[in-house]
């Protein structure tokens, strides 16, 4: 799907759910990393993560979509467009939109990131990082003595 297929998506989407339309426009914005769309209060746009396209289809894109859209429409009306106000909370179930969107699969887990251990050179303290550090400006906070790579697990 591209910029011009999901403009006409929303405009559909706007006249059937809202039975208003859309006159602004909308487009995948790849630098979403946290959220599946945004509507932007200064120039009425709405921005899609194209990624959940990808992972979930479009029937999520269709949800995203009717959320912005929500805020889009009782904002220009002047009504309640935060997610607290009951306008929004009521256009939700009224449209049967999400109230927010299924979250993406991490990319690292805790199974497959890298594990480092350093050890003190005194005291043989162990200390277990997630995050490669430099040995040469940190020591022991037990004994201020020097600290060494051991191993790195995977």
């Amino acid at each position: 799907m591209n910029d011009e297929q999901l403009q006409t998506l929303v405009e559909s989407i706007s006249t059937e759910y809202f039975q208003k339309p859309f006159t602004h426009r909308a487009y995948f914005n790849s630098r979403l990393r946290t959220t599946g769309g945004r509507y932007l209060l200064q120039t009425h746009n709405i921005e899609i993560n194209p990624k959940y396209y990808e992972v979930y289809g479009l029937e999520e894109i269709e949800g995203i979509i009717k959320h912005e859209l929500c805020h889009y429409h009782l904002h220009l009306e002047g009504k309640g467009y935060k997610h607290r106000d009951q306008d929004f909370k009521d256009l939700l179930l009224k449209v049967g939109a999400p109230r927010f969107c299924t979250p993406l699969p991490r990319k690292t887990t805790r199974a497959n990131r890298k594990v480092y251990e350093y050890r003190c050179k005194d005291c043989s303290q162990s200390f277990i990082r997630y995050k490669k550090m430099d040995t040469t400006r940190y020591v022991c906070g037990k004994c201020k003595g020097k600290i060494f790579l051991l191993k790195m697990l995977d």
